[in-house]
């Protein structure tokens, strides 16, 4: 039988598939019955998926990460595909075809390594090029940096994805600075490669896309911060030069303000030129994704509107051309 992948399925229709199973989790409903929720995935993305009247047995069964043959049906739920299950069974990974469960960029990796090289080492601020040689000669971080994704769910999460949205926004700073001469290219630049660097220990990829505990307890933003300052530190000993304090201080402000508003978690609202323009033009890249993918994955058949997404706040318009077809 011929896999069915997430993006490929539809509503009312039945599933008989294997997953990798995340964020499992037994809870009452209003009855104090139990249930199971678990979202499922596969290369191409992830489906939520509940199993009523669920024992502690069934939840038991399964860890996070491992494989799963599950018996279900889709359904639409405020605008998303779900999956009602019926039969979750744990499958070891020997019978398992592991490139049906690896998410990847469309774009080579080692091009986009060579065009953030190129992108960094094109800068002419030698106190920015020095910090950024540290981080470029650091082959455990690079090798990291190289299969992270950039988030768990939505945000670029596949391997790669991480290097993907850095060398993009970073591409974007490029073409975008010139217009704005008033903002230091070099500065936005490296705040560009910085903002997310640290997600490369704040998240998990080697089984399943997920939080680290670091991650959990710090968060990327904090760690970021203590990351500079580690290759900072670095470069001012190579170079036998200390870097001036107040750059290192407007580079930590790009990072602890590059969410823009408080209310995403940002500790400081932007308060620089660079850094409200980091904030929105990482803004702008993750949007951008986010649009084009709901645009892509909508189940809404036939119709030249999307259904209505609870986190955009809104339908998105596909045109007659985005109309699928069954």
């Amino acid at each position: 039988m011929q896999r069915r992948f997430v993006n490929q399925l539809t509503e009312q229709e039945t599933v008989d598939q294997v997953f990798r199973a995340s964020d499992k989790q037994l809870r009452p409903n209003r009855n104090g019955d139990l249930y199971l929720q678990v979202d499922l995935s596969d290369r191409t993305g992830t489906i939520a998926a509940r199993m009523w009247n669920a024992t502690e047995t069934v939840y038991g069964a399964f860890e996070n990460g491992d494989y799963v043959q599950v018996v279900g049906k889709t359904q639409l739920f405020q605008g998303t595909m779900q999956m009602i299950a019926s039969r979750v069974v744990r499958l070891p990974a020997s019978e398992v075809n592991e490139d049906d469960f690896t998410p990847v960029s469309t774009v080579a990796v080692d091009k986009l390594l060579a065009r953030l090289k190129e992108l960094l080492r094109g800068m002419t601020n030698p106190h920015l090029l020095n910090i950024a040689e540290c981080f470029l000669l650091d082959e455990t971080l690079m090798s990291k940096l190289a299969r992270a994704p950039a988030g768990v769910k939505h945000h670029h999460a596949y391997f790669g994805g991480l290097l993907e949205h850095i060398t993009n926004l970073m591409e974007v700073v490029n073409r975008v600075a010139p217009c704005y001469p008033q903002i230091d290219r070099d500065l936005l630049l490296t705040g560009a490669f910085l903002h997310d660097l640290s997600k490369i220990d704040e998240l998990t990829y080697d089984r399943e896309l997920a939080y680290s505990d670091e991650g959990q307890l710090i968060g990327h933003i904090v760690m970021a911060v203590s990351m500079l300052e580690a290759k900072v530190r670095e470069a001012e000993k190579l170079s036998g030069e200390r870097i001036p304090e107040e750059l290192v201080l407007r580079l930590k402000h790009m990072l602890v303000s590059h969410h823009g508003e408080y209310e995403y978690g940002s500790p400081k609202l932007p308060m620089t030129l660079e850094a409200v323009a980091l904030y929105c033009l990482d803004n702008l890249d993750a949007k951008v994704f986010a649009f084009d993918q709901q645009l892509r994955d909508d189940p809404n058949l036939g119709s030249p509107w999307t259904f209505y997404h609870p986190t955009l706040n809104r339908k998105l318009f596909k045109g007659q051309a985005g109309k699928k077809k069954r």
